[in-house]
């Protein structure tokens, strides 16, 4: 059990702020690894979650990466920390917590991008610049950040 779920034993569904990390995949044609979630279900994102005991942010970035994708990565770059009100998510089951994002991005990775049936319903290499309507609201915001800074 994770620290996550040891925490919401002590405290139920009560909101609290958590942190994670995301990470803009970019391969040498430009384009970015999305990911259609299971949940929310069917909405596009990047590769990420929340922070463990004793992880670093880029610690989470790479676990969060290999998890979900398969791939290994190797350098990241700091994008930016997102917080704040639009930051608020809700459980099915009725949980409540802020999220403090750190997003990175990489363009050096290693393996076979694979689907983490648990997390997944598929990745697809997406142009940045033309992403699906269905894109997690928070995370569009870091690809527009992305987007500003690597022109």
């Amino acid at each position: 059990m994770g620290y996550i779920e040891d925490l919401r034993k002590l405290i139920g569904h009560k909101c609290i702020i958590l942190n994670g990390s995301c990470v803009i995949v970019k391969n040498k044609d430009g384009f970015i690894l999305m990911q259609q979630r299971k949940y929310p279900y069917g909405k596009w994102g990047l590769p990420g979650g929340l922070m463990e005991l004793g992880e670093s942010t880029e610690d989470t970035a790479r676990r969060e990466v290999f998890e979900e994708t398969g791939l290994t990565v190797g350098k990241l770059k700091l994008i930016g920390v997102y917080s704040g009100e639009e930051y608020l998510c809700y459980a099915e089951n009725g949980d409540e917590w802020y999220v403090v994002t750190t997003t990175y991005i990489t363009d050096d990775y290693e393996g076979i991008v694979t689907v983490n049936d648990d997390e997944s319903i598929k990745f697809e290499w997406l142009d940045p610049n033309k992403l699906p309507d269905d894109v997690v609201k928070t995370h569009r915001y870091m690809i527009s950040d992305y987007l500003k800074s690597h022109k």
